[in-house]
């Protein structure tokens, strides 16, 4: 962060005030190109796009859309350890994939039960929140409701000297915001 640029430091401020520290919510992207089910077998950005009729939100802005399509077969409960899953367009292997739901994230274990394109699997950890059949999960840019690790966890120092910061922050999973619902 440039510390000349004061729309940056103000920026961050704000950020930084809204969480509130420990007690704020933030949903943090999680890495998982690696072992995302892309049908090309490699990380596939997502797209902006139109409508059929080649039109856009009202405010001329375009749908995103992800490379990956995966939606629930059936409601999966709170406390579920395993979820079925129906591949729209993926790569045929959902085994020790990531994906959220409502910023809940999870990782799928070994198949249990493969009937046409619906998988059965295991997950981790047991579901946050119930997921309704037919659900859009999120496997191309999954994220996790997560915490500030510390308070001050934000604080950067404005040296004037080197006229820039590196901070470095730090989340934990807010698991008491799943727990409390």
């Amino acid at each position: 962060m440039r510390n000349k640029t004061r729309a940056s430091w103000q920026t961050w401020s704000a950020i930084r005030q809204k969480l509130g520290g420990k007690s704020g919510l933030i949903a943090v992207p999680v890495r998982s190109s690696l072992s995302a089910p892309y049908v090309s077998g490699h990380f596939e950005p997502v797209i902006d796009t139109e409508h059929d009729d080649d039109t856009l939100f009202d405010d001329d802005t375009p749908y995103v859309q992800g490379a990956i399509s995966v939606v629930t077969d059936g409601v999966t409960a709170v406390g579920a350890t395993s979820i079925k899953l129906r591949i729209i367009n993926a790569d045929d292997n959902l085994v020790g994939t990531r994906f959220s739901y409502n910023h809940a994230l999870y990782e799928t274990g070994p198949v249990t039960e493969i009937d046409g394109d619906i998988w059965t699997v295991p997950i981790s950890p047991s579901v946050r929140g119930l997921i309704p059949a037919g659900a859009d999960l999120e496997f191309d840019q999954p994220t996790c409701l997560c915490h500030l690790v510390e308070d001050r966890g934000m604080d950067v120092d404005q040296n004037a000297i080197s006229k820039q910061a590196a901070p470095s922050v730090s989340f934990v999973e807010a698991v008491d915001y799943w727990s409390n619902l």
